[in-house]
């Protein structure tokens, strides 16, 4: 309590000093001032301009602080005292235009033409030629406006809008309440004129007032029912563990019997208790027109749930095709685009099936086919050849493909496929069967036949020789010369001590131990060493010299 009053004592210290110093009977004097003030007893002190001031108001809102040098109590510095006459609250007009050019004026905007801008600032799309050269299309100059906005002006988010804008928003609902009330008009005349009176007349509505009328009580008794239904749904008190009460509305209807006590086998229906969902028929062999529950998944495939499943597939499709599309986030859209797409969908399926009915005809059709269809004659003259072909009259239609046609390759002037021979296709023009090789012309197809009479020359050399077989006298030739010009005769002894002779070096060669270090030299090579020199001597261009032991 004391630290509260040492506080007090000490902010009205601080306000004093605003003002000067005070005693201690001069302070109480004031207190008993501001108490005869707010009691009513002494009239309120003025300000100023000579407003009264609410004594009521604290003394720190009152009191000016000490930097404005403040003689008395005022509440001046409260209010907005700084002011100044150049804010506005106007805006800008929006669209106006100022002044209407016919010829491209020097320093005006290159692309539009307009003075009030540069070409880096024009808001125009850019055109191939600009109103600098083209000197036609100018663009009318816009009213710019200068003026200085205060702080609230700055910040004002609906400063310059147009309340007039807002009309079609009301029209659209008007229109929609129009085309509602239409609708239940025409559904409550249908009504009215499929019954009967006793005389076995149609009832008719005298007037459109009556029909509204009854309209609006049909309206009034369906609402009625409604409530009435909701206010059957019980009540219970739900008593907190704090003590407080509060009402709880079961939406359940007590003579109802839960989905989980329909059928208590442990193998009948799975009953999810987080979710309270069991989506199977926990009753599958009862009468379906005696049990009202046939589990969750029924309503999945009733009502408007498959649609609903087809429009979220489609928006999912036209997202992934690249549509800005969303089914969550704009609902309303995505359900306009697939009628859109329903309906683009149904008119070609439509034109489908007519232009298969131009092209076919329709058999199911009263229309009878032309004569000339079914007869096969026409008024059009053709002329054939002996052989049937057609002379005049009658161009012959070339059919096209979707494949190119008539692409050569690799100096080809025929395609692939156009020759064939022993089950192989190939090149016509060279008869090549390769796919990938190179065109050799006329000189190709000799060398081919060549090689091939070649080739059948030997053959049937080898059945002469095999049929009638020479007895001549074996010799082993040599095989390493070429400009020899007469054949060599090797002895065979020589030869194999020759071979043994080359292996015992490439073993030397392999092993670096076996190495001899005086090496002699012998210029002087038989044909039989020669030959197995060759023989043993490895071809680095043999596909086959990894496999030789």
């Amino acid at each position: 309590m004391e630290s509260c009053i040492i506080y007090w004592n000490f902010s009205y210290c601080q306000l004093d000093c605003a003002v000067g110093f005070k005693s201690r009977e001069d302070h109480r004097k004031q207190l008993e001032l501001e108490e005869a003030r707010k009691a009513g007893l002494a009239p309120a002190e003025l300000d100023e301009d000579g407003k009264e001031i609410n004594p009521h108001i604290p003394q720190y809102m009152s009191s000016a602080p000490w930097y404005l040098n403040a003689e008395r109590p005022s509440l001046k510095h409260q209010r907005k005292w700084k002011s100044d006459p150049n804010y506005t609250k106007d805006w800008y007009d929006r669209g106006a235009k100022v002044f209407q050019a016919e010829k491209y004026r020097k320093g005006a905007c290159s692309n539009c033409g307009a003075m009030t801008h540069d070409t880096k600032s024009c808001m125009e799309r850019p055109r191939k030629l600009g109103a600098k050269w083209s000197n036609m299309h100018i663009a009318p100059d816009e009213k710019i406006e200068a003026f200085e906005l205060d702080y609230d002006g700055k910040r004002d988010r609906w400063n310059g809008y147009d309340p007039t804008s807002y009309i079609h928003v009301y029209n659209s609902y008007e229109a929609r309440d129009e085309a509602r009330r239409k609708y239940q008009k025409e559904q409550q005349l249908k009504k009215l004129e499929g019954k009967d009176n006793g005389d076995g007349t149609k009832a008719e509505l005298e007037n459109e007032e009556e029909a509204d009328e009854d309209l609006e009580m049909d309206e009034a008794k369906v609402d009625e029912s409604k409530q009435m239904d909701f206010a059957k749904v019980e009540k219970r008190v739900r008593t907190t563990g704090g003590g407080s009460t509060g009402t709880v509305r079961n939406l359940r209807i007590r003579e109802d019997t839960a989905k989980y006590l329909l059928n208590l086998d442990v193998n009948s229906a799975y009953y999810d208790p987080k979710t309270r969902s069991m989506r199977e028929d926990p009753l599958p062999d009862s009468d379906p027109n005696e049990k009202f529950y046939c589990g969750d998944n029924c309503n999945r495939t009733s009502g408007q749930a498959q649609e609903f499943k087809q429009l979220t597939i489609h928006s999912w499709e036209a997202y992934e095709k690249g549509q800005d599309i969303h089914m969550q986030a704009a609902p309303s859209q995505a359900e306009l685009l697939y009628k859109e797409f329903k309906i683009k969908k149904e008119h070609l399926k439509d034109q489908l099936k007519e232009d298969i009915m131009n092209k076919y005809g329709n058999a199911a059709s009263e229309d009878k086919p032309p004569m000339e269809l079914l007869l096969g004659q026409t008024e059009k003259q053709v002329e054939y050849d002996r052989a049937g072909r057609i002379i005049r009259g009658q161009e012959k239609t070339v059919p096209k493909s979707k494949y190119e046609e008539d692409v050569h390759i690799n100096n080809h002037t025929t395609v692939w496929g156009s020759w064939w021979q022993d089950g192989k296709w190939g090149y016509k023009c060279c008869k090549q069967m390769i796919r990938n090789s190179y065109c050799t012309g006329a000189a190709g197809i000799e060398a081919a036949e060549a090689s091939v009479e070649l080739m059948r020359a030997n053959m049937a050399r080898k059945e002469n020789l095999q049929d009638s077989p020479a007895v001549r006298e074996e010799k082993n030739l040599a095989t390493w010369g070429t400009e020899l010009t007469e054949d060599l005769n090797l002895d065979p002894k020589l030869l194999k001590e020759a071979l043994k002779r080359e292996d015992e070096k490439k073993k030397e060669e392999k092993d670096e131990r076996k190495r001899k270090y005086n090496v002699t030299w012998n210029d002087q090579v038989t044909a039989e060493e020669m030959e197995a020199y060759r023989m043993k001597k490895v071809h680095f261009d043999d596909p086959m010299k990894d496999f030789l032991s």
